[in-house]
C-alpha cells in the first residue's frame, strides 16, 4: 500500500471515531501546551517573578557594605566600582544608597529627620512606585535638584496626609520641595525617612553622609551566588576592600529556591502524567479498534494483506492520532504563549518556541509508536480463519 493511501485511510478512521478519541486528544494536548508554553516563558516568567520582591522576601538584593572599623581609614564606593559591579553578568541594577541624619524647623519646632540619599535606581531594585506624586529619576538626580520623597509615615506624622506633593520641607538650611510619598515600603524606619537625590545629598551634607551601602539585584535567584563571589574581586580592581562585608539571606533565598524547586517539580509531573495518560488512552482506544475490527482484519488478510500491511495501518493510525493531538497543542501552547507574553511584558525568541515544536512532534511521534506498537503486533498476528470467524 502507497503511503499517501496509507495516512489517508487512517486520518479517515481517526475522523469517523473521532467521538471516541477526544478525551485521549485533549489529554495530549494539554500536556503539550504545558510543556511548550513552561519551556519557552520559564524564563521570562521567572525573571518576572523574581521581580516581585514582596512576594520572595528580596531574596535577590545582595547588600554591601564598606564597615567603619577602627584604625582603617573612611572608605565610600568609588563611582566607577558602581558601574563595574554593575556589568558583572547577572547583575539586573546597582544602586548607591547614603545615610545621615540632619534637623530642620517645622512648625516653629525643631525636627530631627533619617535622611536616605539614593539613585533613581533605587525605586527599581527595591520595585517601589510613588503612592502619591513621583519619585525623581536619572535626570534630576544628574541635575542635583533639591526634591524629596517621603515615607508614608513620616508624611502622615508631618502633614496627616499622603496628598503632600508641592510642599516644601527644611532639612538642614536648605529647603527641598517635596514630589511624592513612596509606597510599599515594609522597613519601618525607611517609611519613616525622606528620600533626597543622592548627588544633591553629597552636595549639602558632605561627609556627614556615609556612602557606604551598594545594594545589588541580581536577575533570578540563580545569579545570585556567581554575582556574591564575583563582588569582592570587582571592588578589589577599583579600590580598597579591606572592609568590604556582602551580606546575602542565604537561608530566606534556599527556601524559596526550594519551595520553587517543588512548584516546578509537581507542574513537569502533572504534565508529564497528562501524557501519559495520553499514552495509554491510545493504548486502549488502538486494542479497541483492534478487537473491532477483527473481521475486517482476517478479511484483508484473505484477499492477500500480509501482516506488514496490517502493521503499518494500525501503526499508522496510532501516529495520527497522537500528532493530530500534538498539533492541537501546539495551537494551544502558542496561545499561551502570547498571553503570558502579555501578562508579563516579555516576549521569549521565536527560535525558542520552534524547537519546543519540534520537540513536541519527535514526542507524539514517540508516543504514537510506543503506544500503538502492541495493538499494531496484535492486528497482524491474527490468524485468517479465526478472524474472518470473530462474531
Amino acid at each position: 500500500m502507497r503511503l499517501d493511501d496509507l495516512v489517508r485511510i487512517s486520518l479517515r478512521q481517526v475522523i469517523r471515531h473521532r467521538r471516541r478519541y477526544i478525551g485521549v486528544v485533549l489529554a495530549i494536548a494539554v500536556g503539550v501546551a504545558g510543556f511548550i508554553s513552561i519551556i519557552t516563558m520559564g524564563q521570562d516568567v521567572k525573571r518576572n517573578f523574581n521581580e516581585d520582591l514582596a512576594f520572595i522576601g528580596g531574596v535577590t538584593i545582595i547588600r554591601n557594605v564598606l564597615e567603619l572599623r577602627p584604625q582603617l581609614p573612611l572608605n565610600r564606593f568609588h563611582p566607577d566600582t558602581v558601574q563595574a559591579i554593575q556589568r558583572i553578568p547577572g547583575v539586573y541594577v546597582a544602586s548607591l544608597v547614603g545615610l545621615t541624619r540632619t534637623k530642620g524647623e517645622w512648625q516653629g519646632q525643631v525636627e530631627e529627620y533619617s535622611v536616605v540619599a539614593v539613585d533613581d535606581n533605587f525605586w527599581k531594585m527595591r520595585g517601589l512606585q510613588a503612592l502619591t506624586g513621583a519619585l525623581f529619576d536619572k535626570k534630576q538626580v544628574e541635575e542635583r535638584q533639591r526634591l524629596a520623597v517621603l515615607g508614608t509615615r513620616l508624611a502622615q506624622s508631618l502633614f496627616g496626609t499622603d496628598k503632600v506633593e508641592g510642599r516644601t520641607l527644611e532639612l538642614g538650611r536648605d529647603i527641598y520641595k517635596i514630589i511624592g510619598v513612596v509606597g510599599g515600603l515594609r522597613d519601618i524606619n525607611l517609611d519613616k525617612s525622606v528620600f533626597v537625590p543622592l548627588t544633591t545629598a553629597m552636595d549639602r551634607f558632605g561627609r556627614q553622609l556615609a556612602v557606604d551601602r551598594l545594594y545589588v539585584r541580581c536577575l533570578t535567584w540563580d545569579d545570585v551566588p556567581s554575582v556574591a563571589a564575583a563582588i569582592p574581586g570587582v571592588v578589589q580592581a577599583h579600590q580598597s576592600a579591606q572592609n568590604l562585608l556582602v551580606e546575602v539571606s542565604w537561608e530566606n533565598l534556599e527556601h524559596v529556591k526550594r519551595v520553587a524547586f517543588w512548584v516546578e517539580f509537581f507542574i513537569y509531573l502533572a504534565f508529564a502524567a497528562t501524557l501519559i495518560l495520553g499514552g495509554m488512552g491510545i493504548w486502549n482506544i488502538m486494542m479497541a479498534a483492534v478487537r473491532t475490527r477483527t473481521r475486517e482484519i482476517g478479511l484483508k488478510k484473505a484477499m492477500g494483506a500480509e501482516d506488514r500491511d496490517i502493521l503499518a495501518q494500525f501503526l499508522t493510525e496510532a501516529l495520527c492520532l497522537s500528532c493530530a493531538a500534538a498539533l492541537v497543542g501546539v495551537a494551544l501552547g502558542r496561545v499561551l504563549v502570547e498571553l503570558l507574553s502579555i501578562w508579563i511584558g516579555m516576549r521569549p525568541p521565536e527560535e525558542l518556541f520552534f524547537t519546543c515544536l519540534a520537540f513536541s512532534l519527535i514526542f507524539a511521534v514517540l508516543l504514537g509508536v510506543g503506544a500503538g506498537l502492541y495493538p499494531s503486533l496484535q492486528a497482524a498476528r491474527m490468524e485468517v480463519v479465526s478472524a474472518t470467524r470473530y462474531e
